[in-house]
């Protein structure tokens, strides 16, 4: 059996204390929304970063979406499946 690494990054599993709302956004008849400034600077985002959208399903219907910097969440992905990949001899 593979143990997984302790990870501390923000991809984690959210403890329940962690959430909260940030804000309140409307959505243009394009489908297009803003992210505020306060967010995008505490989150270190800037103009071409990468965003990976994940959503959560309850009943056929999303009722939770998530944003991840792709490369936060890339390192998590290694860090999660590589040690089952090297278990498996699968290269990478």
């Amino acid at each position: 059996m593979v143990k997984a690494a302790k990870n501390d990054d923000c991809c984690s599993a959210a403890e329940a204390g962690s959430l909260k709302v940030e804000s309140i956004m409307s959505m243009d008849e394009r489908g297009q929304m803003v992210l505020p400034k306060e967010i995008r600077d505490k989150a270190g985002l800037k103009a071409g970063d990468k965003l990976a959208v994940v959503t959560r399903e309850r009943d056929g219907k999303v009722c939770c979406i998530y944003l991840f910097k792709t490369d936060m969440l890339m390192e998590t992905v290694r860090d999660r499946l590589g040690p089952l990949l090297d278990e498996a001899g699968t290269d990478r």
